[in-house]
């Protein structure tokens, strides 16, 4: 695999089409100016968390005696509550009552940008070629860097779509989250099942 190709490859992962919706909603309650900064600082706390996995993601899931199915299962209960809430909004907003009034860290860093399947992929490449974490290194900047600038330029069109049509998307894609989270359940419960037949 070339940097670029591992490159597209993560930036198909990362999603960013799919995430601005989520972005967009969660963002809602902020101002345009606080908007920007919160999407800056939660694109470079994914950076970190990828890059983390990238280098020594496999030794620290060893030294917490946790399988990489623990985190695909985890990210999956995460995006499927975030899913219902879209579906069913709550008067205080899709995360509820926040601190400071924003999103830190979850969701938007984790699990949406840096989600369950990022991190393994990049867990994956080091593993396999840790001779080129230099390369792979570099195709996590080009991905995150194609992503950062999709994901910055989303909160333009909160006011090209208008409240009702975000309102409709926000409700659809809810309801694809919901869906995708329950297949990301049913994968990591598979293979742990795979890799552990003495639970049954």
């Amino acid at each position: 695999m070339t940097t670029l190709s591992a490159a597209l490859l993560l930036f198909l992962i990362l999603d960013p089409l799919g995430n601005i919706p989520i972005f967009l909603s969660v963002l809602k309650p902020l101002p345009p100016k606080r908007q920007r900064v919160v999407v800056v600082r939660e694109l470079l706390i994914a950076l970190v968390v990828l890059m983390g996995f990238l280098w020594v993601g496999r030794h620290f899931l060893e030294l917490m005696h946790l399988r990489q199915e623990s985190v695909q299962i985890a990210g999956a209960i995460v995006l499927f509550v975030i899913g219902i809430r879209m579906i069913f909004p709550r008067p205080e907003g899709l995360m509820g009552e926040l601190p400071g009034g924003e999103p830190f860290i979850v969701p938007l860093a984790i699990p949406l940008v840096a989600g369950p399947s990022g991190m393994a992929a990049v867990m994956l490449m080091g593993s396999n070629e840790p001779d080129r974490l230099g390369e792979w290194s570099l195709a996590l900047l080009i991905a995150w860097g194609a992503t950062a600038a999709i994901l910055f330029s989303a909160t333009m069109l909160y006011r090209m779509l208008g409240r009702r049509a975000l309102t409709a998307i926000e409700r659809l894609m809810g309801m694809l989250l919901v869906a995708i989270s329950v297949q990301m359940f049913l994968d990591g419960i598979g293979t742990y099942l795979k890799l552990s037949p003495s639970s049954l």
